[in-house]
């Protein structure tokens, strides 16, 4: 096998084609929580994920770009990308860790839900970062803050995620197990490359979560910072922005912390894998963010929800309440939207 990283988790030795894992690695591939659990929770995942990510790309995408509409549009494309393909990864739970979809769908799959991840990581720093300039420095910002300054730093930031990802298109990640006769993907790891995995997931972690985590804290706190001091109330954008950096931290921090220990003690991969969902469910806290920052997509949702509530009623009167209601959002959205420009 080569020696360029191509995942990380149980470690096995090779055996002609198949690979013998130690008794404990096959005990904790059989836990009720990884055939069970785990998947519902990407099934969940998938449900409220797929139609609120679907109708976010739809709706900014039709609108005018702003340098904040454009960094969730790639945002909500890198959580769809996932989510398209939950489903195989749903599947190979429940059927017991065994792959049955082929290598190629293996690699593309795992390079996906990382990538994901990752991309999601710098997409909301990048985001933490505009939203520090805008409310911080607000006219030293109107520089460079601008459409192109957007799609130049969404480029650079998918560029990076594919260096991060691309071991995982190029090199084998199934492998059959022998004691069970299943067939893993992604799960296990050989020890002639164990040394190699754990240097490069260091890094990934490090330059993919630790580094950006640093910088949205820190962007974050001197935004809430500025909205306390100010003159005027801003308590609830105060509130969105702590729940916006919580939400990222609770999201990403338990599984690339019990990725990083599991580097050290591979007997921890068990709970990462059980850690593991909690960056999926990124994709269903999100749309929340877009919700907050695009006026476009706050505004759609209202209409939406607006127009289920009152079906039944008159035509006439519906029309009336959604152009009142647009017009009010409209009007309070430069005291209650972090993403005034």
């Amino acid at each position: 096998m080569s020696t360029v990283p191509s995942s990380g988790g149980l470690p096995g030795n090779a055996c002609n084609d198949s690979v013998k894992l130690p008794q404990w690695a096959t005990q904790q591939l059989k836990s009720p929580i990884i055939t069970s659990l785990i998947p519902a929770l990407y099934v969940l995942v998938f449900v409220i994920g797929f139609p609120t990510n679907a109708l976010a790309l739809w709706t900014m995408a039709a609108k005018k770009k702003k340098p904040s509409t454009i960094c969730l549009i790639n945002l909500a494309v890198a959580d769809l990308l996932l989510i398209l393909m939950l489903p195989f990864k749903i599947h190979y739970r429940l059927q017991g860790n065994n792959w049955v979809f082929g290598e190629a769908l293996c690699r593309t799959t795992t390079a996906f839900f990382y990538g994901n991840m990752y991309c999601s990581i710098l997409l909301l720093t990048f985001i933490s970062v505009d939203r520090y300039f805008a409310l911080v420095h607000p006219f030293y910002s109107r520089r460079f803050r601008d459409n192109r300054f957007a799609v130049i730093v969404c480029a650079v930031i998918w560029v990076v995620v594919i260096f991060f990802v691309f071991p995982f298109f190029l090199l084998k990640q199934s492998f059959h197990i022998q004691t069970t006769d299943i067939t893993t993907c992604h799960d296990v790891y050989l020890n002639k490359t164990k040394n190699v995995y754990f240097y490069y997931w260091q890094s990934v972690v490090i330059v993919g979560f630790i580094i950006p985590s640093f910088i949205t804290v820190l962007c974050y706190c001197l935004v809430i910072r500025t909205l306390l001091l100010s003159k005027r109330k801003y308590r609830k954008a105060v509130i969105i922005t702590i729940l916006t950096l919580t939400m990222y931290l609770v999201c990403f921090s338990p599984s690339n912390i019990s990725l990083l220990l599991h580097q050290w003690l591979p007997e921890l991969y068990i709970h990462y894998l059980y850690l593991l969902p909690f960056s999926s469910f990124n994709n269903c806290v999100d749309p929340i963010i877009y919700y907050f920052i695009s006026e476009e997509w706050r505004t759609k949702v209202k209409a939406i929800f607006c127009s289920h509530k009152h079906g039944t009623e008159n035509r006439n009167s519906y029309s009336i309440g959604v152009l009142w209601l647009t017009r009010m959002v409209s009007s309070r959205s430069s005291t209650t939207n972090l993403s005034s420009e």
